[in-house]
């Protein structure tokens, strides 16, 4: 089929190359030039596994292309858009100029029995208002709603083989007829097995918020029960390990830490309890506004710690940072509880230095006055302490012997809960982390 792709940031992008993959022309329409141009040299913007390869390879065939015209969605039939919807600035809210924008720009371009497929997070209700404007300007095209569910680090794995389809879509011969059409472009997942859901076009706005809101609270859950394992002396890791064996709760997503971050969870949940207000039913959804807290308090509490390891005070102290990502295998500093900490800590008269294997580049624009370095050994040489705030392979497998060797003092934050105390102390470290003795 002929597809295009409207938004060809971290889901567009993917989204593109993944089609193509299974056999459709696919052209990605973005309004950022540069990022056209990275894209069309089979060059990813940002890091994600198995990305660089799927464009090469789609590039290759003559079936991808890249451009900042949106004329050319004339030529497809199935239009996806895949724009940003950022939390709006000074509130709570979703930011829909992009979407608004995105329909805009492929209504002029759609012919009788065209397929617009929205895959941005949005606020429930959006999607009705935008099927109004797509017919109000074709009446013979469709809008559906196929939420994404794409974890990043996973993108490209979560768009060949999800775990399932949501497509929503109005009740009509028309609606249903579109979703056949779907149906075509999905049809190598669909023919595997992967199981599809057909709902009603408010319950599919509402499916990728209620889990990101689900997944955030069972994060912010097990981080509220290392608060009181401090207190207590009690181990949150063999807490979690204990009621993870519980069928109905799972290990997954029970690991304390600095919490969550990134371009999803925390301004999901947020546009979430500002849509509930909307409506009326603001009540539904206060505990959110406990997960978010208890997940910035993480933060402050890595930053007291620190605080504690060096005697009281970090005024001066020279701190290693490993980690700038929001989490491994991403370039992604969006909300990033590593840099959140790495900054705090700089504020507080801390000398932070932050290294990390794919996101030092886009972390400096952030935090311009942070100190950045490529390597583990020149982020800890001197150091007095040692963050632990994203965790890569490279940093979990660390050899504590070898890190020991470079340091000024030995002593070490685990921020993710992902190394082995023993170990480390036998080493001669002094070991911290969040919920543990």
């Amino acid at each position: 089929m002929k597809i295009s792709v409207f938004g060809c940031g971290y889901l567009g992008a993917v989204h593109a190359a993944s089609m193509v993959h299974l056999g459709h022309e696919v052209v990605g329409i973005d309004v950022v030039p540069e990022q056209v141009e990275s894209l069309s040299a089979g060059r990813s913007p940002f890091f994600e596994p198995g990305l660089d390869e799927l464009l090469a390879e789609g590039l290759a065939t003559g079936r991808l292309s890249f451009t900042t015209d949106a004329a050319v969605a004339a030529d497809a039939t199935v239009h996806f858009i895949c724009v940003g919807t950022p939390q709006r600035h000074g509130e709570f809210a979703a930011d829909l100029t992009y979407v608004r924008s995105a329909i805009d720009a492929v209504v002029p371009h759609l012919g009788p029995g065209d397929v617009v497929v929205g895959k941005s997070t949005v606020p429930v209700g959006t999607a009705e208002r935008l099927r109004e404007t797509v017919q109000e300007a074709v009446p013979e095209a469709e809008l559906l709603w196929n939420p994404e569910f794409l974890r990043e680090g996973f993108a490209v794995e979560d768009t060949l083989r999800p775990d399932r389809f949501v497509y929503g879509l109005a009740d009509t011969g028309q609606a249903h007829a579109a979703a056949a059409r779907l149906d075509e472009v999905y049809a190598a997942a669909l023919a595997g097995g992967t199981p599809k859901i057909e709902t009603d076009l408010a319950t599919a706005q509402l499916v990728k918020v209620a889990a990101n809101s689900f997944l955030a609270t069972k994060i912010s859950f097990i981080n509220a029960m290392a608060e009181l394992c401090e207190a207590t002396g009690a181990d949150v890791k063999g807490l979690a390990d204990a009621i993870g064996h519980d069928a109905r709760i799972g290990r997954r997503f029970l690991n304390a830490g600095l919490g969550f971050g990134g371009g999803c969870l925390p301004k999901d949940i947020r546009a979430f309890m500002a849509r509930a207000g909307e409506l009326g039913v603001d009540q539904a959804l206060t505990f959110l506004r406990e997960v978010d807290s208890i997940n910035m308090r993480r933060r402050v509490r890595v930053v007291d710690m620190a605080r504690e390891v060096c005697g009281g005070s970090i005024v001066g102290r020279r701190i290693a940072v490993l980690g700038a990502a929001f989490k491994p295998d991403s370039d992604d500093v969006r909300d990033s509880p590593a840099l959140s900490v790495a900054a705090q800590m700089q504020l507080q008269g801390a000398y932070v230095v932050v290294t990390d294997p794919k996101a030092i580049d886009n972390a400096a624009k952030k935090w311009p006055d942070l100190s950045f370095t490529d390597t583990v050994e020149d982020a800890v040489s001197g150091a007095e302490a040692v963050l632990l705030a994203t965790e890569w392979p490279e940093y979990v497998g660390i050899d504590p012997t070898w890190l020991k060797g470079r340091v000024r003092e030995a002593r070490i934050i685990d921020g993710r809960n992902c190394l082995d105390p023993a170990v480390w102390r036998a080493a001669g470290w002094t070991y911290r982390a969040l919920g543990r003795p």
